[in-house]
């Protein structure tokens, strides 16, 4: 199935966004549109759970590309994230040259330092893919990697290119659709983003979440999506260590639908706030008195919003 291309107007990305199940505000489908349409990295920025990553996985299923995902992580280096050499099969060569009496030693490091002993890894499969559209790469959680591995994006980002010592500068014939998030648990350098176009991923509005609950958990009631919906959005205004984001959203509302739930109460919300919170401390936070306060103005929203 052959890719398919950019779309022509923000209008264009929304609605292709929604059609394969992500509702981006009109900030972020103009961002896409830019990154698309000008060939600029997106550099997407915000709390864990917001839909970041799902950006990139949503635009390669969209276009008909494939999705390289480079996980980033401490330590990360070149070898793990752009190419190494062979060199189990670079020894088996020498030593086969070596039997058969060819030891032409600068012909030998010449052979052996070609495209056929190469690794590649996710960076390089991006820059020079093996044949069809340029794929959609996804350099997940930058954050979490260290400042050299920064300073060595900037010639992919810059040039769309790596330079290898014994190769020299490969170059992407068509640059890949490249998509950048970060968790912000650290700052990352200005000269990445001064090369990215950017983008902060904030918490979904009440309406953009509901529809985003309606439609990855079609099982769930409205009354009770609209009640999650509302819960989870008082749950963001207090102060915990972590709030809840999207993916937390749709945890929780697939497991009340689990429990068949048609609508929240405090007892329940106890039970499962295990799939809505992640750390002991947030949930000690929502006390039963907390628990019983927020479900009944979360069932008075939902009412007034279902009789409206």
């Amino acid at each position: 199935m052959s890719a398919l291309a950019v779309p022509s107007s923000v209008d264009s990305v929304v609605e292709l966004l929604e059609k394969h199940d992500y509702f981006a505000d009109r900030r972020l489908a103009t961002s896409v549109f830019l990154a698309l349409t000008m060939g600029r990295p997106l550099f997407l920025e915000g709390e864990a759970g917001v839909g970041k990553t799902e950006i990139a996985k949503v635009l390669a299923s969209a276009l008909r590309r494939e999705l390289i995902r480079l996980q980033c992580y401490e330590g990360l280096d070149t070898a793990s994230a752009v190419y190494e050499w062979n060199y189990p099969r670079q020894m088996i060569e020498i030593r086969l040259a070596e039997a058969q009496g060819k030891v032409d030693r600068e012909a030998l490091a010449t052979d052996i330092f070609t495209d056929r002993f190469l690794i590649r890894r996710p960076i390089l499969k991006a820059l020079a893919p093996q044949g069809g559209a340029a794929p959609v790469l996804l350099i997940d959680e930058l954050d979490r990697t260290d400042e050299p591995f920064e300073a060595y994006l900037l010639e992919v980002l810059a040039e769309y290119q790596v330079t290898i010592p014994e190769l020299g500068a490969i170059v992407a014939p068509s640059p890949p659709i490249v998509v950048i998030t970060s968790n912000r648990t650290r700052e990352i350098h200005d000269a990445i983003k001064r090369r990215c176009l950017y983008h902060w991923v904030d918490y979904p509005s009440a309406a953009r979440e509901l529809a985003i609950v309606r439609r990855k958990v079609p099982g769930a009631d409205l009354r009770l999506s609209r009640e999650v919906v509302a819960f989870t959005q008082r749950l963001r205004a207090m102060d915990l260590f972590k709030a809840p984001g999207i993916a937390e959203t749709l945890d929780w509302a697939e497991a009340l639908v689990t429990l068949d739930k048609i609508a929240l109460d405090p007892e329940t919300v106890g039970d499962t706030l295990g799939a809505l919170l992640k750390y002991q401390d947030d949930i000690g936070a929502v006390s039963p008195e907390v628990a019983t306060r927020l479900v009944g103005e979360a069932r008075r929203e939902a009412a007034a919003e279902l009789g409206s």
